[in-house]
Formats: structure tokens, sequence, C-alpha cells
């Protein structure tokens, strides 16, 4: 993705991360509540759950699919596919995410480095905004944390920032990369409070309570070992 080898790439991850994944479910579920009624809201979010469980990523997408199989002449579950489809990512970045990204190219390029599906995770980055910011650097992987060699083939780097939301995602990375790599957890969203998560993972290079707080961050802080 790069021509030339930087000193510092900063890779961003995406869901509670830049953008309010959060309120997203939560307007995805109040959807659901209006159009299907709460039984067969249920049914849908069980089958996201298996299909969770099956795939490893979150597959909306899929699990709308899954759901027409079980109620095949159910002409409002259509509307839950354009809801997902046109649902306006870009109102839902945190504050300042745009800002933090612009702040950190002038020591890098900034990736978008993603998990998900090949139709809702593009569509939601290309909508809310990413995709531009990070003019076109975006790679989604099913298990980004397994894809390390790839990460390092197309956006070579001496050295890389991660931000994340995710102990699990952050420990796999740094296990792997070592001093290679500065991880930054940022606390949003429901995955950065699961107390079982706290106290199985060990400490970050980096703890920050919103992704606005690393527009106080220079180089030498990112570049923490």
């Amino acid at each position: 993705m790069q021509n030339s080898r930087p000193e510092t790439a900063f890779l961003f991850d995406v869901d509670n991360t830049l953008l309010d994944n959060d309120r997203v479910i939560a307007d995805l579920e109040s959807h659901l509540e209006s159009e299907v009624g709460t039984d067969c809201a249920q049914h849908y979010w069980r089958i996201f759950e298996q299909l969770r469980t099956e795939l490893g990523y979150a597959d909306y997408l899929g699990a709308l699919q899954r759901y027409r199989d079980a109620y095949p002449r159910d002409p409002a579950i259509l509307t839950v596919g354009r809801f997902l489809l046109d649902y306006p990512f870009a109102d839902r970045l945190f504050p300042f995410a745009l800002e933090v990204i612009e702040h950190v190219k002038q020591w890098g390029p900034a990736i978008i480095l993603t998990d998900g599906d090949v139709v809702f995770q593009p569509r939601k980055v290309d909508r809310s905004g990413l995709f531009k910011a990070v003019a076109g650097n975006v790679l989604i992987y099913l298990h980004k944390e397994k894809e390390l060699a790839d990460v390092a083939q197309r956006c070579p780097a001496d050295h890389y920032v991660l931000i994340e939301d995710k102990l699990r995602i952050l420990t796999a990375v740094k296990k792997s990369w070592g001093s290679r790599v500065t991880t930054v957890f940022v606390r949003q969203g429901h995955y950065a409070c699961e107390p079982k998560a706290l106290a199985q993972y060990p400490d970050t290079d980096i703890n920050t309570e919103r992704i606005g707080d690393l527009l106080q961050f220079d180089l030498a802080q990112f570049q923490r070992r």
C-alpha cells in the first residue's frame, strides 16, 4: 500500500475505537423491534450469536440471510438490510476520531486494520468517512491478529502503533511483534470494560479513555516500547 518504508505506521481498529459501534447495535435493536416484533428480533440475535461463534466475527447481513431462511415470507426483514447498508455511520464517529487520524499522519501512514465480512464492514468504513481519511489504506480480515505477516508486507514500516479497544487483540499482536509495536488500549465500548478481559490480559503500552486523548501525544510517546 505504501511506496516507501516509513519509520512508523499507525494501525486503527474501527468498531468502538474510531466509531461507536455499540450505538449502531442499539439502533439496530430498536429498528428490529419496530419492524419484526420482539420475538422475531430475539430470534435474529440468537442467529447472530450462533453465526459469530461459527465464524469468529460479527456478520450482521449473514444473520439476516439465515433469518430469512426461517421466515421466507416476512417482507419486513428487507427493511433491516436497507437500514444497515444506508446507516449514517459518519454520525457515529467518536469525537475527534478524524482529527486523531490527521494528527498521526504527520509522522507516518494511517491505516485501517479491522475484522469483518466482505460487504458490511467495507460499507461501514466507506460511509463513515474513514476510507477517505486514510486515503484508501484499509485492511479487512476475518481475524487480523492472524494476518500480521500480510499486514507487514502490504504496509511495511520499522515500527507500528496499534490503536484498538480489545485487549485480546492487543495482547496477541504484542506477543507476535514484541518491541516492533506500541499497543494503545482505548477504553471505549463494552469490550473494553469486560472485567474478565481486564483481569486476563496484561497491561498495554498506552492506556487512554477516549480516542480524542491521542491528540495530545507526540511521536516519542507513540513509539514507546
